[in-house]
């Protein structure tokens, strides 16, 4: 298994669905995680189960106030700084015509500036340690458009540019920046009631047929956030089950 012993890490969205998955997974790894999000019963609940290698900080991403703290406390109480994975988001499905300017400066506020300012709070403790990485989880959004989603695309294609451009600005200081691209993914995001998926993979025509779990969002992250990826920076990674490959025409029945 791939470790992270003696890492520091901060996931946004922690609460639950992939954020938790990926706070699991890092502490299993030898991580100390910091779990942040808005949801703080969950949070509190989720690092608990976690045990003693997790702890729950309240965090509003759109809040730049609120990074500076997180930061500052995670350096003065472990020492340094080492992984930030970009997680927290909200979605949404509005017709081009009907996103209202305030609608898309939520998410945009959340989504992609949250990312951002996580970024620019991160770095200068990174570059302090000597080094870190950074994993932002974007969507399949972010790699093609999607009908209907217009407000929700443009903020993961934002993010996907930032990646890029930090990876390089930063790849001198020791400092790795990817991109995640999870397709339909079964989170409360995706599926609220938590029930069956068995359609959503169908109506969306995912040419491995079923729906991802958030643990394999989780071990994508985890990759990245190691040094099993040490030369890799400004990639893209996308975990879909080939949704993003091309036009599939497996589900039709006429090309069976």
């Amino acid at each position: 298994m791939i470790r992270l012993d003696g890492n520091v890490a901060i996931i946004t969205g922690a609460a639950r669905g992939q954020g938790a998955a990926t706070a699991r997974l890092f502490a299993e790894a030898g991580a100390r995680v910091v779990l942040c999000d808005v949801l703080e019963e969950e949070g509190r609940a989720t690092a608990a189960a976690i045990g003693a290698a997790a702890e729950f900080r309240r965090l509003d991403v759109s809040d730049s106030a609120g990074w500076a703290a997180v930061v500052s406390d995670v350096e003065a109480r472990h020492g340094g700084l080492d992984i930030l994975v970009n997680n927290a988001a909200v979605t949404d499905a509005t017709p081009f015509l009907d996103v209202a300017p305030d609608h898309i400066e939520r998410l945009m506020a959340i989504n992609a500036l949250g990312a951002y300012k996580g970024m620019q709070a991160v770095i200068p403790a990174m570059i302090r340690r000597g080094g870190g990485a950074i994993v932002n989880i974007s969507s399949v959004s972010g790699l093609r458009g999607t009908g209907g989603t217009s407000a929700y695309d443009a903020t993961k294609w934002a993010m996907r540019g930032f990646t890029k451009s930090a990876a390089l600005e930063f790849a001198d200081k020791g400092i790795r920046v990817n991109s995640v691209h999870p397709g339909a993914i079964d989170t409360p995001m995706l599926n609220p009631s938590g029930g069956d998926t068995s359609d959503i993979a169908r109506d969306f025509n995912i040419p491995m047929g079923r729906v991802g779990r958030p643990e394999e969002v989780a071990y994508a992250s985890l990759f990245l956030a190691s040094d099993a990826a040490s030369y890799i920076s400004g990639a893209e990674l996308a975990v879909d089950g080939a949704w993003t490959a091309g036009v599939y025409l497996g589900g039709i029945e006429k090309f069976r």
